[in-house]
């Protein structure tokens, strides 16, 4: 029968490919069980507890893992005395590494399966293959797949569990009035996500901050990137001399720590700052101008700040892909008439722009997240009172921060991440598919 292989393999993994003479194979499956069912056994607790669940909470790593990440605990801790209680967070950790965990060896226990009955199929068409063939034919056949494997795990327990984690605190009301131990924290489905819309403020606040964040994500980027053109065509201008001091001197703000010049800029417009003082003095102003205190101008000066920032580098991105452009195309061009403004509308932009798009994607996905600027520079400030536990020139990566740390509002954090991961995502994603390497695949 060509399924009773597969049908022993899905109760004693290897079972199958031992009775195909697949001995080496078996016990390679076989091992894979003994460490699923050691895993189990050898995390169980000692039982004997009267609390409820007690055989959910003191079983092993899986069951126990599953059980926390449905209920997420049935004990809270009333007082220091009680020795038994749940703390709902780690549960929903313990879950979520527990059920990716269980997803791997489930995908061993079918691949287990899966290998039993082809390879039974294979006999029966008179085909044979020793474990050692095939080990060297998975090795042959697959191995850049086998090489990736370390680096999938990784990126799982790095980056995909954490995610995870972070979407089902959305669908909690995991906050300052639910704080583990001793409060429990429940699930409650889409509470969060509606009340974010439904609660004005909370959907203005939502809605502001996002078309800021857009704002300032194009703001900042395209600003550093013309200014970076720009001083990357007068570095290229024929008249200019001591082309390598001016560039060493235009990429210091690009060498310089970021945090330091963030510092700096927000000492010298403060309203005693430098640029105050300066304005006052040569009588350009009367009254000292609110940088950071005016909502209006605290966003021209993030803007300027960034482009200060940032334009360094595209200038010396851009600087590089112009010496690539042939100077017979620019000679051409003089031939048929064309001025400088024509050459450059016509030769240098479109090669340009074709060779940094990639980059601009980039550096517009970056500032969307730009939070070291936001928080060293203004602070997210000045204050809105429109605004739920947010100030004017808040980012929704910032604003974030804030219902986090400030205020423990961690469900609504969440659901404020995912919204930043969708956005985020499709972007990236748009910009992954536009890409020549991801058009030949």
């Amino acid at each position: 029968m060509k399924v009773f292989p597969a049908v022993c393999s899905a109760v004693i993994w290897g079972s199958g490919q031992v009775i195909n003479k697949q001995r080496g194979k078996g016990a390679l499956f076989f091992a894979f069980q003994l460490l699923f069912v050691g895993i189990e056994l050898g995390t169980r607790r000692s039982t004997g507890g009267a609390e409820p669940d007690a055989a959910f909470r003191n079983a092993g790593f899986f069951i126990r893992g599953i059980w926390g990440l449905i209920t997420l605990g049935t004990i809270p801790r009333t007082s220091s005395s009680v020795k038994v209680y749940d703390h709902s967070i780690m549960l929903m950790l313990g879950g979520v590494i527990a059920a990716a965990v269980l997803a791997i060896f489930l995908l061993i226990w079918i691949w287990n399966i899966l290998d039993a009955y082809r390879t039974r199929r294979r006999i029966e068409k008179g085909e044979s293959q020793s474990s050692v063939q095939y080990f060297r034919s998975l090795w042959n056949n697959s191995f850049e797949y086998i090489m990736i494997a370390p680096g999938i795990l990784m990126v799982i327990f790095i980056s995909i569990i954490p995610i995870l984690f972070a979407v089902f605190v959305a669908f909690t009301n995991y906050n300052q009035n639910f704080i583990p131990p001793r409060n429990l924290v429940q699930w409650r489905g889409f509470e969060t996500f509606i009340n974010v819309f439904k609660i004005k403020i909370w959907g203005t606040t939502f809605l502001r901050i996002l078309g800021w964040t857009v704002i300032w994500a194009f703001l900042s980027t395209f600003s550093s990137y013309l200014f970076g053109l720009l001083q990357a065509m007068l570095l290229r201008a024929k008249g200019i001399r001591l082309v390598k001091f001016w560039r060493g001197i235009f990429i210091l703000p690009w060498a310089v720590p970021g945090i330091v010049s963030m510092m700096i800029f927000r000492v010298m417009f403060n309203k005693e700052g430098a640029v105050n003082q300066l304005l006052l003095q040569a009588g350009i102003i009367k009254t000292a101008i609110p940088f950071l205190s005016d909502p209006l101008w605290a966003k021209a000066v993030l803007v300027l700040v960034n482009m200060w920032l940032g334009f360094p580098y595209f200038m010396a991105l851009i600087s590089g892909i112009m010496t690539t452009v042939s100077s017979e195309l620019y000679e051409a061009a003089e031939i048929d008439g064309a001025n400088a403004l024509q050459q450059f509308r016509a030769i240098t932009l479109p090669i340009v722009l074709a060779s940094t798009a990639p980059q601009i994607l980039m550096s517009l996905t970056f500032n969307f997240n730009n939070f070291n600027l936001i928080y060293f520079l203004t602070g997210g400030g000045p204050p809105n009172p429109n605004y739920q536990m947010a100030g004017s020139t808040d980012l929704l990566i910032s604003w974030i921060f804030k219902l986090t740390l400030d205020q423990r509002m961690y469900n609504y954090a969440a659901v404020m991440s995912i919204f930043i991961f969708i956005i985020i995502a499709s972007v990236s994603g748009w910009n992954l598919m536009r890409t020549r390497s991801f058009k030949e695949d």
